[in-house]
């Protein structure tokens, strides 16, 4: 018997080997590579990062990166039969939008998500070694170290006595820079500040290792910088980390929840508080995108999950670097999927059970576990998480602004210029600079000749020059190129 926690915090993978009575699991693939099983990776997986920059596949929760190795979905658990060889694999837990029965009682919301939140807090700060916290400056994790000092001071008895210790990447200079965030935490609660700044020829140096870790393809440069804050950690002798991680998820943190959050105001006839929140967001510098497009999305959400799914695949089959050969040998209808979304509840469900959160959980992992950490993250909490699904949608966005309860539950404890914050950064790098560098020009030249020289691309990809924009937009192919490159053997 095998079980894996309810959202995908920790792996766990498998292999049954064809023809032998033998089940071979671990919560690292590395691990299943030294116990002999092959590693081969799966070229559908690999186009799919490519070309849309993921390598979930939100059809099959089993899938992994490589063939032959299976991954226990979140929320599951397996048992495997030896005198018959067989494997059975179960849901224990349901992630659901809408459910009321999430909320304990009614009235005071924000009073009940506050000991919702403060219990998880808590209860994460158990241990007999050191323990602090990631700092990036914004919501989420400033909040966890509002709760981790109130729970601390609240609890005579607790190993953490002193500073809190808090790790942060800052990149001075750059105009994402969280430094003047993290230093108004500091200055208001006093705790013990640590900081990284990586550059491009640190990541040059920690990038095999790094891939090494990560086991599989990772989206952008921002995982590095996670990567180094954890190091950082480990270099201060903390064990333990609470992280931010699950918050943008269950209270609808991300810009691009917004339109799904109007056409639910739409679909409910709210038209008046439709059109406040249009103005709200526009006046917050908030880019959306809304038109004809969304009503009719509203009156038919089948149709437009068929037509993102559509619109998604178009973007596979028009990729402008990948052969012809590759695309028609490995693409796969079958693992692009979009739901039916009827209300914003049913986007984050789906972002928490089945493609968005787990990739962002593994990278974590990948990242803690590489420098011997442990990362615990307060807002996966299932009753947390549970709560706050069961919230209307109005308690989570609100006046133009996402994440309100949580918001308004901190208006009083942090400072404003943190809880009101309308942009979204966390611990992003200056990509565009780094990727500009010319070593690092010269190791993304070798990768893409590596991907030419197997057909996955098409040799014109070498007289591309490299093109800044991309760095933070969607179709960010160099950064793929560069990672997925790593992970196939150079022919």
């Amino acid at each position: 018997f095998a079980a894996r926690d309810r959202f995908g915090e920790k792996p766990f993978y498998y292999t049954l080997p064809d023809g032998a009575d033998t089940l071979i699991f671990a919560s690292e693939m590395k691990a299943l590579w030294q116990a002999g099983v092959p590693r081969y990776v799966d070229l559908t997986m690999m186009l799919n990062f490519i070309t849309l920059g993921h390598v979930q596949n939100p059809t099959d929760k089993a899938a992994t990166f490589y063939k032959g190795i299976q991954s226990l979905a979140p929320a599951h658990w397996l048992i495997y039969h030896l005198p018959d060889n067989k494997l059975t694999v179960s849901r224990y837990y349901e992630v659901s939008g809408r459910d009321t029965e999430g909320l304990t009682g009614h009235g005071d919301l924000q009073g009940q998500f506050l000991q919702l939140f403060h219990t998880s807090v808590g209860r994460r700060l158990r241990s007999d070694v050191p323990v602090g916290t990631s700092l990036s400056g914004g919501l989420d994790s400033s909040s966890i170290v509002v709760a981790t000092i109130s729970q601390l001071r609240a609890n005579e008895n607790s190993q953490a006595q002193g500073k809190l210790a808090a790790f942060s990447a800052i990149f001075p200079g750059f105009q994402h820079d969280e430094s003047r965030y993290i230093g108004m935490m500091a200055e208001k609660f006093n705790i013990e500040t640590y900081f990284i700044s990586p550059d491009a020829d640190d990541l040059l140096n920690d990038f095999e290792r790094m891939c090494f870790h990560q086991e599989e393809p990772f989206q952008s440069a921002s995982i590095y910088a996670q990567f180094k804050v954890f190091e950082l950690a480990r270099n201060q002798q903390v064990t333990v980390l609470l992280d931010g991680q699950g918050a943008d998820e269950i209270l609808a943190g991300y810009h691009r929840y917004l339109h799904w959050f109007l056409q639910e105001m739409l679909a409910e006839g709210k038209y008046s508080l439709l059109a406040k929140e249009l103005k709200a967001f526009r006046d917050h510098n908030i880019d959306i995108e809304w038109g004809w497009k969304n009503y009719l999305a509203t009156c038919f959400p089948a149709i437009a999950a068929s037509h993102l799914k559509k619109r998604e695949i178009d973007h596979q089959q028009n990729h402008p670097d990948i052969t012809g050969e590759f695309l028609r040998a490995h693409a796969n209808v079958n693992t692009i999927f979009k739901p039916v979304v009827h209300c914003l509840d049913d986007m984050l469900a789906f972002n928490i059970a089945r493609h968005g959160l787990e990739e962002l959980l593994r990278y974590a992992d990948r990242n803690s576990m590489a420098h011997g950490r442990e990362v615990r993250l307060p807002f996966l909490n299932h009753e947390l998480v549970a709560f706050c699904l069961a919230l209307p949608s109005t308690s989570k966005i609100a006046n133009g602004f996402t994440k309100r309860i949580l918001r308004e539950s901190m208006n009083e404890t942090l400072p404003k210029e943190i809880t009101w914050r309308t942009d979204k950064v966390g611990y992003e790098p200056p990509q565009d600079a780094w990727m500009a560098n010319k070593t690092l020009q010269e190791y993304l030249h070798e990768a893409k000749q590596n991907l030419v020289n197997q057909r996955l691309l098409k040799p014109g990809v070498l007289n591309k020059n490299y093109e800044p924009l991309r760095a933070h937009a969607a179709n960010n192919f160099d950064w793929r190129y560069l990672v997925a490159s790593a992970y196939l053997p150079a022919h």
